[in-house]
């Protein structure tokens, strides 16, 4: 695990070496594009070079899973301020093979959460305030059933201008292959 002494070193002499300047550009998606992806490690390089793009091309969205499930959630919010204040006008929302969401094994995550101090007391408390931890760590089992139900979300969203382009896609995260899920018209 890199610490965060080690992190500020780094970024001290990457800013001394105005290592930035590569990087440098305004706030608006050059692509005029929002990807929503998952979280995975492996998709940090790859799923970029795989679409050819740089700094600046894009506005980026990620979550575990790539998954939308509240129409009002962060993520949708996210997506609207792109289209509205950052002149976006696709979106597309990439999914990728082998994912962890598709494998959640909720009592599992209950465990762990026990392991690492939550109490049993918290849980109920939780469970009692309406919150089902089944629910709202559920997976799926098919990227491409996740990906098109997250596009569809976005595509039937009340706030959702005329015109804006929603595509579902699935990447291999060992290859960077693109299949296409849903293309909107």
């Amino acid at each position: 695990m890199m610490n965060l002494d080690e992190m500020l070193a780094y970024n001290e002499q990457f800013v001394s070496d105005k290592e930035y300047q590569a990087y440098q550009t305004d706030g608006l998606p050059n692509k005029r594009t929002v990807i929503f992806s998952c979280m995975d490690t492996r998709l940090l390089e790859l799923l970029p070079k795989a679409l050819n793009l740089k700094n600046g091309d894009v506005k980026m969205v990620k979550n575990a899973g790539a998954v939308i499930r509240d129409p009002f959630d962060s993520t949708m919010k996210s997506i609207l301020v792109a289209i509205y204040n950052l002149q976006a006008e696709q979106v597309m929302v990439i999914g990728h093979h082998d994912c962890g969401m598709s494998k959640m094994d909720v009592p599992a995550l209950e465990d762990k959460m026990k392991d690492r101090g939550v109490s049993e007391d918290t849980l109920a408390t939780l469970s009692h305030s309406g919150i089902d931890l089944e629910e709202e760590f559920r997976g799926f089992r098919s990227v491409e059933e996740s990906v098109e139900q997250s596009a569809e979300i976005i595509r039937n969203h009340p706030l959702l201008p005329e015109g804006v382009k929603v595509h579902g896609l699935a990447i291999d995260p060992e290859t960077g292959k693109l299949d296409l899920v849903t293309r909107d018209k």
